[in-house]
């Protein structure tokens, strides 16, 4: 296989005037080499794994020998080259540099890359130790070496331009591999120290390389690519060759390792997935055979970290913080801590193995080391799959660390490990863990993830930077060093560096954070403070914090400072933009309300007249204001500015537009072009003297122009700047890239809302190579001689502005180099320095550069960077108070509370006074009132006398109803909606219940009775109630017998107990005097009975003697008998017993699972017939028991009545009055009144109070509305009150009697009133008597009631408890008849299948019998042929001589050449007879031959009839066509027997088989 670098040496060498030496390839080079052919073709076997070396070779040796046969023919030997160990590419052909424009004068080292100040610490592996002094990390489009000794840098460029994906070091630590990203990248292997590139490898991936990896040994490098390909390769890195290659996964792959002690395997892991990879021998070569892991019971997770163990098996990390084990594919055991702790707080990012003991790497900043031996002989001990193991040692590497990586290094035989930290650091580690370990040590420290805002000094060469890591950093980019850091507790979004105007020394920082705080800090030289001087341990630079203040509520976006240094401007997302006065402190000025988000700031610069700001909003809103000036802004109530004249400019999309014009001037051009070739061919005709007829052309059909687009939603602004006064640039992203639009501000701008505009750029220049690659940001430099544009993709422009003005010839040459890394890297940040020698970006890889600007680099070792010094008394001061809480009030809303605060003081004073006012009005009026009862009844005033006016209650008593009305309106929905909730819960847990439990308990006794719970019916069920079947009937008739069984055991258990009863009364009476009598009388009857007896024997026995005479004969049959037998067997069915082998269910009889479904269906509506039943006996039981209580009360209130007229001693107590329970009346825990709702919420706020101190925070009161409790007992009793009210009946003459009583005056009584009066109290005491049994007797009665219904009940439970255990019994028997049915439908589903191929089968035994019968028939007519002919030729013989020599001439069976023509291919084997003759004809004659004599038969012989030969010739003609189709016959009938034999077989097993099948069924 010709290698990159045998083309190279081979093709491009001779070009150079140089040879080509077959064994190496010389350094010299001026091109970059071309990608080799084979390279390309190895790219067709992608999921399969390309093969072997060997199979590969012969290919190409086959592609050369077709390709360049002379050469091949010339030297054979010549077809592989290896690359020489000693080639080097030229580094200058190999790395990429930046894109002029030709031919304008552009110089190519317009900027030169200084120093990088930045880390892509979010990578997942980002850091490599080539040594102990020297670090190796990617930065954007750069490979960065870093000298820890003595911090300098160095530099690699990408090759293409389009970014890097991955390093990685050999492990000799002499190369390391550059895995490149961009259209068909390049994977570069460089040398060690010298960094020149050693091997360029081609064609691994399409668009990037994620990660690769060395052998142990090596010779090998696997390289992993990204979407869309995912493409693992294996090369053979120093011959360029692509040794396998597969597809990895389908989606994003993170890592690729080999394993350490086999060599030819290797795994992979990404996104939700792992892979053990394999290279293995097949019989079609070397090939890459993957297989996925499988997580079975274990939550998928995506895989970072992980290791290959020795043994084969590997360890690897969760998301969740634990250890997976795999062996074989498949998860082993999963690791975890004691109590079931992970083994990290998060995802594991690396696993080494290292010297026997397995290091784990955490983003919870631990390293930890675990016991190898255990984990590698760890398995499962539950069916949790988990398994605790506790680490030997770990290290809390520090706070707020989150560890991506680590990279070893041997530094005078110690190991030394670098550490790549997430949040932004390198750290340098000791993991010896010995008495002698080091601490932690970070090296260097960075900001975490993307830069937001980078501004620099404007007198000096320092610069400030702020990420959303919660850090602002000072560095001094003439040292190249970071001189501060100051922290806070919210992220940066922008910073601006003070001018020079607002403080000369070039000290002052505005910051802004994403909590809507904005912060100025200061940076000094502390060496300058009094306090100081003269210290030597104190650093270069201190960052003080000077103000802090809230002028938004979300993340500030844009500050900028106004020309002349006395407003500063805040813009944030909140869609406001903040003015301060700048002064020694931050005064607010106030506020403006905007469309959008801001998006940038920018004051008009001095050359204008009148200083504007230029507010850029994201959703294509622009506006203009002026600066506000703070002596007319009235901040009383409201920082808001309303009166600020403001102009609007609303973005309209014309890109649709300008495609269109550009589409309709390409038609135009392509007709205009036509039609001058038209008249140029006309001229050239009339110029050769032909005349030309013009027919008019039809003009074909044009397709129809696109039609106008303009994007739903704006596309955003990025960028702006003035132009001049009143106009700008705008650069905007989305649809809309691609173009600077030149805008400016109308002059009707107070006609229209600003929401509605629709303003159109006036000037419009095309960028090139911008539609997918807006540009971000955009600066100039001090001369405004250039600008600099920030590109999405992180690369850097840079255009030559000769007149200061943009125009479309001066954008169309520029500059341009990519920088920062080009999917993840845009340009957040560019500025130049104060002199323009310098220019700073920052992107969103988290990288810083800084480039000088066509400036030697001698010059640059005489410039220094100058800390400001302090300004006076700065150590006096009290530190400012920061803002910490990101919840805090604004300004604007401390202004608003302050000034609700202001009204609410002023509101409660005025309350205040007027409640005095009527506190003494009030007390007036009482006084009033005191005097006026102190006066004599007639001269005091009446109530009604003190109304001045009634219309004054009417119109309160108006104006109330009118409030109760309107709180009813606003309750209503409120109102509906809890009835409707009430509804749907009454009916999920009341509707479904057609009984409630209700215990009905007796008066006197504790008996009880309760009413079974019943849920309603189901409507099928009411149905079957409706329309009830014959099952139905069998089941009451079968609970009737269950009923009668019980009856008839229940009178057979009370006869036998008056059985014994009367036995026991029997043995109690006493021996009489007719005992002996008794026992005469007994033996009397015995007497006579034994003659009754003998009797009836004798007679008995004459009946028997007549009978045995009567017996017919032991073969008479009656014929009525015989008669009624042959007419049961002809009508009657089949009445075989059970136990018979051949019986069979009748069809009637069968139960199937339809019978049984209906079977239970019927005794579950049974079962719930019966409760119904005693359920409505027992409600009638308690509706017995209220009415009983109304009379018990109307007969105690008599009872009462007729007590008050007896005397106190004469009273008999009062009967209780019985009460209800409240299970008796469970209805009422529905049923609620407002006095009931009101206690419910009095409760409610009770409990809220009462919660109050328990929770420790302020109660949000009870609620209002909640779910009704039941209702409870009232203090009267109204739950024991009647359903109804019975009058109470009182004796009419007793109370006149007392009237009376009451009226007549104190007197003695006559003896006609003592008559009466002893009368009636006869009469009450009887009625006395006479009511407290009726009472006793209506209690006793109810509780006879309750106890006869309770023993029925108990009956009944009996009955369903029978009734339960047999629905038990039939749903079982349901189970079974399902399962027993599926298989009888198999097995019938089988024999039916038997029965049709049976019956098919034995239709074609029939036809067959009849072949064979036809056969048959064939053949004996062939046989009465043969008998005929060979009784003719006898005839034909009569007596001969030759009688024996022509039978033998008859039978003689020769070659017949016509016969064998005539005969079928598959018959030619017999066509050569025997001569065997047949046994059956003329075995006479062949015995009596003569065997001495010889004839030839196919000559007549001497003296033989020729005419008699002639015909036996012509006879045995006949004879061998006789015989042939015999044999035929015979032929046919052996194969039609053999066919009737296997089908007869065949229809021997369908019975066999249909028997089987049938056996279970039967």
């Amino acid at each position: 296989m010709s290698s990159p670098g045998e083309q190279e040496g081979a093709d491009e060498k001779p070009a150079e005037g140089t040879q080509a030496d077959p064994s190496g390839v010389q350094e010299s080079r001026t091109s970059l080499p071309k990608e080799s052919p084979p390279a390309e073709e190895q790219e067709e076997d992608v999921e399969e794994g390309v093969s072997d070396t060997e199979s590969i070779a012969d290919d190409l040796e086959e592609e050369d020998s077709t390709e360049v046969a002379p050469e091949a023919e010339k030297s054979p030997e010549k077809i592989e080259k290896k690359i020489s160990e000693t080639f080097f590419y030229n580094s200058e052909d190999v790395h990429s540099r930046p894109f002029v424009t030709e031919d304008s004068g552009i110089p190519i080292n317009l900027l030169t890359l200084e120093h990088s100040f930045g880390y892509d610490c979010k990578r997942s592996v980002n850091l490599m130790a080539m040594d102990s002094q020297t670090l190796l990390y990617i930065a954007g489009n750069q490979v960065v070496l870093l000298d820890l000794k003595t911090e300098s840098q160095s530099y690699l460029r990408s090759s293409s331009g389009g970014g890097i994906g991955f390093i990685t070091a050999h492990p000799t630590k002499q190369y390391f591999a550059v895995g490149e990203k961009g259209e068909k990248p390049n994977l570069i292997i460089y040398d060690y120290p010298s960094l020149r590139p050693y091997r360029i490898l081609r064609g691994g991936t399409e668009k990037a390389y994620v990660f690769g990896d060395f052998n142990r040994a090596g010779t090998l490098l696997a390289s992993i690519g990204s979407s869309p390909d995912y493409m693992l390769t294996i090369w053979d890195w120093k011959q360029e060759k692509i040794v396998l290659r597969s597809k990895a996964f389908s989606q994003d792959v993170y890592r690729v390792t080999f394993s350490p002690d086999n060599e030819e395997q290797l795994t992979t892991v990404g996104v939700g997935h792992i892979r053990f990879w394999k290279m293995a021998l097949t019989f079609s070569g070397l090939k890459l055979q993957g297989a996925l892991g499988r997580f079975g019971k274990t939550s998928v997770t995506d895989i970072i970290g992980y290791v290959e163990l020795p043994d084969g098996k590997v360890i690897s990390g969760a998301e969740w913080g634990n250890l997976l084990l795999w062996e074989g594919g498949l998860i082993k055991v999963e690791l975890c801590r004691a109590g079931h702790k992970p083994c990290h707080s998060g995802p594991i990012t690396q696993l080494v193995l290292d010297e026997g003991e397995l290091t784990t790497v955490g983003q919870d900043g631990f390293i930890r080391v675990w016991n190898f031996e255990a984990i590698d002989a760890a398995d499962s001990v539950d069916d949790t799959g988990l398994l605790e193991v506790e680490p030997m040692n770990e290290l809390q590497v520090g706070k707020n660390v989150s560890l991506n990586f680590m990279s070893k290094v041997h530094d005078n035989g110690q190991p030394i490990w670098y550490a790549q930290d997430a949040n932004g650091a390198i750290w340098k580690l000791d993991l010896t863990f010995s008495n002698m370990t080091r601490d932690p040590e970070c090296l260097y420290t960075f900001h975490s993830g993307r830069i937001e805002a980078v501004s620099v000094s404007p007198v000096t060469y320092l610069m400030a930077t702020t990420a959303l890591d919660r850090s602002v950093r000072i560095y001094d980019f003439i040292s190249n060093r970071q001189l501060s850091e100051i922290q806070f507790k919210q992220g940066g979004t922008a910073l601006m560096w003070a001018p020079r105007v607002v403080n000369p020394k070039g000290g002052l920082i505005a910051v802004g954070f994403e909590d809507g705080v904005v912060r100025i800090i200061e940076i000094y030289d502390p060496k300058g403070l009094a306090a100081l001087r003269g210290r030597t341990n104190i650093g270069n630079t201190e960052i003080n914090l000077k103000q802090a203040f809230k002028p938004h509520t979300s993340a500030v976006t844009a500050l900028a400072y106004e020309q002349n240094g006395d407003v500063l401007a805040t813009g944030s997302k909140d869609k406001t933009v903040f003015f301060f006065a700048v002064e020694e402190k931050y005064e607010p000025i106030g506020f403006i309300h905007v469309p959008g988000p801001v998006q940038a700031l920018q004051w008009s610069p001095p050359s204008h007249v009148e200083s504007m700001l230029l507010i850029l909003c994201e959703n294509g809103f622009v506006l203009q204001v002026p600066a506000p000036v703070p002596e007319e802004q009235d901040t009383a109530s409201t920082y808001q500015i309303k009166n600020l004249p403001t102009q609007y400019f609303h973005f309209y999309s014309i890109k649709s537009q300008i495609k269109l014009e550009e589409e309709i001037a390409l038609r135009e051009k392509k007709k205009q072009e036509k039609e001058k070739a038209r008249l140029e061919w006309i001229k050239q005709q009339q110029e050769m003297g032909k005349d030309i007829e013009e027919e008019p052309e039809e003009e074909p059909e044009e397709e129809p122009l696109p039609p106008l687009y303009i994007p739903e939603e704006p596309s955003p602004i990025l960028c702006g700047f003035y132009s001049a006064p009143g106009k700008f640039w705008l650069s905007l992203g989305g649809y809309d890239s691609g173009f600077l639009y030149h805008c400016a501000f109308s002059s009707n701008q107070h006609q229209e809302d600003p929401e509605q505009r629709q303003d159109e750029p006036f000037e419009v220049i095309p960028i090139e190579d911008t539609d997918n690659n807006p540009i971000h940001r955009i600066s100039f430099c001090t001369s405004r001689l250039l600008m600099f544009c920030g590109m999405q993709n992180g690369a850097l422009r840079v255009y030559a502005l000769q007149d200061k003005d943009l125009s479309a010839n001066t954008l169309k040459e520029y500059w341009s180099f990519n920088v920062h890394d080009n999917d993840y890297g845009q340009i957040r940040g560019i500025c130049s320095s104060y002199d323009d020698r310098f220019l700073i970006t920052c992107g969103e890889d988290g990288n810083i550069f800084t480039f000088n600007i066509l400036s030697p680099e001698d010059i640059h070792k005489e410039l220094k960077a100058k800390i400001p010094s302090p300004r006076s008394g700065l150590e006096m001061e009290k530190a400012a108070e920061d803002i910490e809480d990101p919840n805090a009030y604004n300004i604007e809303e401390v202004k608003q509370k302050e000034e609700y605060e202001r009204i609410m003081k002023e509101a409660e004073d005025k309350k205040s006074k007027k409640r005095e006012e009527l506190t003494a009005l009030r007390e007036e009026f009482l006084f009033l009132l005191q005097k006026n009862q102190e006066l004599p009844k007639h001269m005091q005033l009446h109530r009604d006398q003190y109304e001045m006016d009634h219309r004054i209650f009417e119109d309160l008593n108006r104006q109330t109803a009118q409030k109760i009305q309107l709180v009813e309106k606003e309750l209503a929905w409120e109102h509906e909606k809890n009835l409707i909730g009430l509804q749907k819960l009454r009916n999920w847990f009341r509707s479904s219940l057609e009984f409630d439990t209700l215990v009905v308990h007796a008066i006197q006794s504790n008996h009880q009775i309760s009413t079974y719970r019943l849920l309603a019916l189901s409507e099928k069920y009411r149905q079957d109630m409706e329309h009830p079947s014959w099952r139905k009937t069998v089941l009451k008739r079968a609970w009737k017998k269950m009923e009668k069984k019980e009856a008839v055991k229940e009178a057979k258990h009370a006869r036998v107990f008056e059985e014994e009863a009367e036995k026991v009364k029997s043995e109690v009476q006493k021996p009489t005097a007719r005992f002996i009598e008794n026992k005469r009388k007994q033996i009397r009857r015995i007497a006579e009975k034994s003659n009754k007896v003998k009797a009836k024997i004798m007679k008995r026995k004459a009946e028997w003697e007549e009978l045995y005479k009567s017996k017919p004969s032991d073969d008479y049959e009656n014929p009525e008998d015989v008669q009624a037998i042959k007419e049961a067997r002809e009508n009657m069915g089949c009445y075989k017993l059970k136990t018979a082998t051949d019986y069979r269910v009748p069809q009637h009889e069968q139960m199937k699972t339809e019978k049984k479904v209906k079977q239970l269906e019927s005794l579950e509506v049974l079962i719930h017939k019966k409760k119904v039943n005693m359920n409505k006996q027992i409600l009638s039981l308690r509706d017995l028991k209220v009415s009983v209580i109304d009379e018990i009360k109307c007969l105690v209130q008599e009872l009462k009545s007729i007590q008050a007229a007896l005397d106190l001693s004469e009273h008999l107590p009062l009967p209780p009055i019985p009460q209800l329970h409240p299970d008796e009346v469970p209805e009422k825990k529905f049923e609620y009144d407002t006095d009931i709702l009101l206690k419910f919420k009095q409760e409610q706020e009770a409990k809220a109070k009462f919660q109050e101190p328990l929770e420790g925070s302020p109660s949000s009161g009870a609620p209002r509305r909640s779910f009704l409790k039941p209702s409870s007992l009232k203090e009267s009793g109204s739950v024991t009150q009647p359903a109804r009210e019975h009058p109470v009946k009182i004796t009419p003459s007793v109370v006149v009697e007392q009237k009376k009583l009451l009226e007549i005056e104190k007197a003695e009584p006559t003896e006609m009133e003592l008559e009466i009066l002893k009368r009636e109290k006869i009469k009450n005491l009887y009625l006395q008597d006479s009511l407290i049994k009726k009472i006793n007797a209506l209690v006793i009665n109810f509780d006879a009631e309750l106890r006869v219904l309770r023993h029925k009940k108990l009956q009944l439970d009996v009955q369903l408890k029978h009734a339960d255990l047999r629905y038990i019994t039939w749903y079982e028997e349901l189970l079974i008849l399902n399962d027993v049915e599926k298989t009888e439908n198999d097995l019938q589903g089988r024999v039916t299948t038997l029965r049709s191929e049976k019956e098919a089968t034995q239709s074609k035994v029939n036809s067959y019998l009849a072949l064979m019968e036809h056969t048959n028939s064939e053949m004996v007519k062939l046989r009465e042929r043969k008998k005929a002919l060979y009784a003719s030729f006898r005839a034909s013989l009569g007596e001969n001589k030759f009688a024996s020599f022509l039978t033998k001439v008859l039978k003689k069976k020769i070659k017949c050449t016509e016969k064998k023509v005539k005969r079928e291919a598959d018959e030619k084997h017999e066509s050569e007879w025997e001569t065997d003759e047949e046994s059956t004809l003329g075995s006479d004659e062949e015995d009596s031959r003569s065997e001495d004599e010889v004839f030839d038969v196919s000559v007549c012989p001497k003296n033989c009839d020729k005419a008699l030969f002639q015909n036996t010739i012509q006879l045995r003609e006949k004879w061998l066509d006789i015989e042939e189709s015999l044999t035929k016959e015979k032929r046919v009938a052996a194969n039609i027997r053999k066919k009737y034999n296997v089908l007869v077989q065949k229809v021997w097993c369908c019975c066999l088989l249909r028997r089987h099948e049938l056996a279970p069924v039967q």
